[in-house]
């Protein structure tokens, strides 16, 4: 069937964000690599989007380019046979985490943008 190859990569990206989570938390990672695995592990677990999905084009954008970028530059960052390791304990995991955290972060981005639009809408009127 011509969907199998997608739903298959989409499982193998799935495993691979949570297989990223574990590495973030794990101390034999190296620092740079668990800084890149811990952000984009947060931002693609986290339940809000820095772009919400019902903006036409970029809504998606992020979830078709920007998420599989990140998790191809993390996973060159971490070492093999950590990564199989890691990889195999998200394969036996039966729920995905959720960052509630990064979902904060997002939310005062976006409540940083609100308030910053708002005054300048006030202050060019105003003046």
């Amino acid at each position: 069937m011509l969907l199998d190859p997608v739903k298959q990569w989409a499982r193998a990206l799935k495993r691979d964000v949570v297989a990223l989570w574990i590495a973030a938390r794990d101390h034999r990672t190296p620092w740079h690599a668990k800084a890149v695995a811990g952000a984009i592990a947060a931002y693609a677990l986290s339940p809000v989007d820095l772009i919400p999905d019902f903006i036409p084009v970029l809504g998606y954008l992020d979830d078709l380019i920007i998420v599989p970028l990140g998790i191809a530059l993390a996973i060159r960052l971490i070492p093999a046979d950590l990564l199989a390791q890691f990889r195999q304990e998200a394969a036996n995991r039966e729920r995905r985490p959720k960052s509630i955290a990064a979902a904060a972060a997002i939310i005062l981005v976006w409540s940083i943008i609100a308030i910053a639009s708002t005054y300048s809408i006030y202050r060019w009127y105003v003046w």
